[in-house]
């Protein structure tokens, strides 16, 4: 048997406001993005550069319940882990462009990381393992 993680929903407020923040900000690559017009959504996909691993699929919220969930998926926990290949690169660039660390940078046994919150105060941490 073979299975991977492909898609993680991540709720936002506005499909357009959430494609600005992680393909101007962060870089991630659009995938896909089509209407659903029976349901009156899209389908929006993302991914970092370079990865091969799960996508996100940012889903607006439609409902109350949702909206209160926007930003706070995960109670306050770190909720995405972002791998990288170069941290203080990706690092640099992501403070040049406004994005808030709320843990700065620290080298643990496996591997450099910081933390940083999204447009809407989702946790999430920037890493490059270790060797």
């Amino acid at each position: 048997m073979k299975q991977s993680l492909a898609l993680v929903s991540l709720v936002v407020r506005n499909y357009d406001e959430a494609l600005a923040f992680y393909v101007g900000v962060l870089g991630f690559h659009l995938v896909e993005d089509r209407p659903v017009p029976e349901q009156g959504k899209r389908w929006v996909v993302v991914a970092p550069p370079g990865g091969s691993g799960a996508h996100l699929l940012l889903a607006q919220a439609s409902t109350p319940g949702q909206s209160e969930r926007v930003g706070n998926q995960t109670g306050e926990r770190v909720f995405l882990f972002l791998y990288t290949d170069d941290f203080w690169r990706d690092y640099a660039a992501y403070r040049a462009k406004g994005v808030q660390f709320v843990r700065e940078p620290v080298e643990q046994a496996y591997g450099t990381v910081a933390v940083f919150r999204d447009l809407y105060g989702n946790l999430w941490d920037l890493l490059e393992p270790a060797a």
